[in-house]
Formats: C-alpha cells, structure tokens, sequence
C-alpha cells in the first residue's frame, strides 16, 4: 500500500477526510497583534503542539481591531475548523466553534494564562531586593486584565515593602511610547531610580529614550521588563525581566482544546501559570 501511495504521489485530502468524519482536523489561531514580539514566539509555541497532535493550524492577526478579528472568525468559521486558540481584542463573544482563550481569559470560558498579579509582585520585589526607594512605572493598557493585574501586583508588593512610587503612565503594548511617558523618562535620573515596564517592548523603547536623554542603565536608572521575549538578552544592557512560560502555555492551550473537543459539555477550565524573575544587566544595586 505504501508503495503504491508514494508511486502515485498521493496526498490526503483533509477536507474529505473531515466530512466523513464530522469534524475537522484544522485549529485556529487568533492573535491581536503580530509586531508585538511576544506573540511571534506564542504562535510558534502552540503550532509546533498542534503539529505534535496531528492537526493543521490557520493563524488570523486581528491587529488589535474588533472588524478584522470579526472577519478572521468567519474565514476560520468557513474553514470548518475544529476548534481555536484565541486571545480577544476586547470582550468576548463566543463564536461558531470551540475555543480556548489564552492571556485575556473570561469567566465560563476554557483559559490559560501567566500569572500576571505575581509578576508585578516579583518586579517590586527584585527593586526592594536592590535597595529601590523611588520607581516609576509604565504601566500597560488597563483595559487588558493581564495589564491590570501586573499593575496590582507591583503596588500591592510596593506598598507592603514600602517602596514609593514616583509617578506612573500608562502606554500601549508596544514600542510606541506616549509622549508624556517619553518626558517622564527623560526627567528619570532627577526622580527616580528604577522604571518597571509592563513588557518587554515598553522596557526597550524606555531604554532608548533614557539612552537618548543621556541616562546611564542600570547605573543611574535601572530598568525590569516582563515577557522575556527573545530580544531582552540582545539590549544593551541585557533585560532584567519577568518571564512567562510560554511553551508550558502553548501545551496547556492545546490539551484544553483537545479535551473541549472530546468533552463539547464539560465545565470549563482555566490554567494559572507561574512566572519567573529573570535577573540581568539593566538592573543594579542602589549605591549607597
């Protein structure tokens, strides 16, 4: 049999097989935003676990709007996937088929996400742990839990360990920082000795301004990242961050929606995942 499949150069047919069968062997992956470089990493993540499966997998970058992840629900819709992995733009509506959320979970839905409140408590922590008085921070967009609870974490553990926080801004998830974050930064070495970035992206961009303003890292203004994407150890100096586990991640994301399909009324599951602190060189003692 084998030899006549590679004679005749025979390739199954997927969508055959899945109308037979009543179900797809197709997930999908719904992403907000392909130019933030965490989730490059988290898409190869989970493809190389759906391939460890035997499934194929259709990625759709919402690029942070609500008509455009509408559309890529519909093509996966007609598609006939079996089931996705998504992380929602904004609220979530439950579409035509089953799915997991990933990061930006929601109550009755299967999740899985980073420990997110213990994060920001261990970027607090490594600051009182160098001496740290003074911090600003830039904080991630509050409409997103996950920015919410880094930000929880960190002032409830500066507020336990008595750490003042200077001033905080608000920024995207991105390298576009705001205006009034840039000027924070560069006035940073007259107020502050420590800036905490929601991720890694805000920590690079802040790294360049204070490289601009002429502000020594980690000597005069140490700064801490979250994320650990791949291009922290690359900065100069390398990124002292909070790292997510994103293969552990990708693994939990595709045996929940694995189980999902097996199990279409069970109740339904979210995975918390611990975080860890990634000490380098962007960070330092305080010198007394």
């Amino acid at each position: 049999v084998w030899a006549a499949v590679e004679t005749l150069g025979y390739r199954l047919n997927r969508q055959a097989q899945a109308l037979r069968r009543g179900q797809s062997r197709i997930l999908g992956l719904i992403l907000p935003d392909l130019t933030n470089p965490f989730f490059p990493g988290l898409a190869q993540a989970i493809g190389l676990a759906v391939h460890r499966v035997g499934y194929t997998l259709t990625l759709v970058d919402s690029l942070e709007d609500e008509a455009i992840q509408e559309e890529g629900l519909r093509h996966l819709a007609e598609e006939q996937v079996a089931g996705a992995i998504w992380l929602p733009v904004n609220s979530y509506k439950p579409p035509p088929f089953p799915v997991v959320l990933v990061d930006r979970t929601a109550e009755g839905v299967d999740g899985v996400e980073a420990d997110h409140f213990l994060g920001g408590r261990l970027q607090a922590r490594h600051a009182l742990e160098l001496g740290h008085q003074h911090v600003g921070i830039l904080s991630g967009p509050q409409s997103l839990r996950s920015a919410r609870l880094r930000r929880k974490g960190f002032l409830v553990e500066a507020q336990v360990g008595g750490l003042d926080v200077v001033w905080e801004e608000e920024v995207p998830f991105s390298l576009r920082l705001t205006p009034r974050a840039r000027a924070r930064l560069q006035m940073a070495r007259k107020e502050v000795t420590l800036v905490a970035a929601a991720n890694d992206a805000i920590a690079l961009a802040a790294l360049e301004v204070l490289r601009e303003s002429g502000t020594r890292v980690p000597e005069e203004v140490s700064l801490i990242g979250y994320d650990d994407i791949p291009w922290a150890t690359l900065a100069y100096p390398p990124l002292t961050t909070v790292r997510q586990p994103i293969s552990q991640m990708a693994e939990a994301a595709v045996d929940l929606l694995l189980r999902r399909l097996e199990e279409p009324e069970g109740e339904a599951v979210r995975m918390v995942l611990p975080v860890t602190l990634v000490p380098r060189g962007s960070t330092r003692e305080v010198r007394r």
